[in-house]
């Protein structure tokens, strides 16, 4: 059965243009009413004009879809709440949220200004913090929430000049797991995308060749599989140029050393038993971590927990 959002109201965030613009017109063409939310600015999240959002819904309404424009900015929590009510009023529920707005303010990590690091962070992590909180209660009221989360590689991997957006990315995925696992009593499902596409962000980064490959449209059926009524939680699913993976923050089994041995030294006599990812896993969960280690120790000490 094809998937659809027939009845359910999205928001999504940075769709003036780029992936957030695809993301929108491929929930409104499978039946969901969407907030087209952009801020309408520059690259580095200067200006601001409501006129690309407006194009967007204009585009979706042709189509025979239902939208609204919404010029809300992000690291502003009144303006979030204000558009979340709004749309609450109109379409009487928020059950999709798509955090998707971003800006780039790069440079290397010595040149970086103290303000560009934070303009970045409150756009992309605090941001994306207030919009998950504006639906939060009105999801865990009705029992039914899907939100998307956008991380980036240059958060899980890093990337020269990125300082800020690779935090602030990479905090994202900590802020998903933790929502993840909150939201799982109330039917509230939290998932991140990792895309690379050609955007305005990425079309000074990559030969033309490239650019033609990585189609924004192309990451869109895995934010809509993550947005769906069967989707996943927790998940951390990469996606560009038609390509999909799952992506795993894994731990070594790692090895238990004696108190003897709590130094320095013994971590480098022994880091490569430490650091063998033979026995690699994904940990479900914070507490994991520490019942990993307990058990080792109380092996080694003989006591039965």
């Amino acid at each position: 059965m094809a998937i659809r959002f027939d009845g359910r109201v999205a928001i999504v965030t940075g769709a003036g243009n780029g992936l957030g613009k695809a993301h929108a017109l491929g929930l409104a063409s499978r039946g969901a009413k969407v907030v087209v939310n952009d801020f309408g600015g520059a690259r580095d999240g200067s200006g601001g004009s409501l006129s690309p959002a407006e194009a967007v819904v204009e585009e979706i309404r042709k189509a025979g879809g239902t939208a609204m424009a919404d010029g809300a900015d992000v690291s502003n929590f009144e303006q979030v709440t204000t558009m979340v009510e709004r749309a609450t009023k109109e379409w009487g529920s928020v059950d999709i949220m798509c955090a998707n707005a971003g800006i780039l303010r790069d440079k290397s990590f010595g040149k970086m200004e103290a303000a560009d690091f934070q303009k970045v962070l409150d756009v992309h992590l605090v941001g994306t913090f207030y919009c998950c909180k504006a639906v939060w209660a009105g999801m865990r009221d009705r029992n039914y929430g899907r939100i998307v989360l956008t991380t980036s590689s240059s958060g899980l991997y890093g990337n020269f000049g990125q300082a800020n957006y690779g935090a602030a990315k990479s905090g994202m995925v900590g802020l998903m797991n933790v929502l993840a696992e909150e939201g799982r009593k109330n039917n509230i499902r939290v998932n991140i995308i990792s895309p690379t596409a050609a955007t305005r962000m990425t079309e000074e980064l990559l030969p033309p060749q490239a650019l033609q490959l990585m189609k924004p449209n192309a990451i869109t059926p895995a934010v809509e599989y993550m947005l769906s009524e069967d989707a996943p939680t927790r998940t951390i699913m990469g996606a560009g140029a038609g390509s999909f993976a799952v992506i795993k923050i894994v731990e070594s089994e790692g090895i238990n050393l004696p108190e003897s041995d709590w130094t320095p030294d013994a971590i480098a006599a022994h880091f490569a038993e430490i650091s063998d990812m033979s026995k690699a896993k994904a940990l479900a969960g914070a507490f994991e971590q520490t019942q990993k280690y307990v058990a080792q120790a109380a092996v080694r000490a003989g006591i039965k927990l």
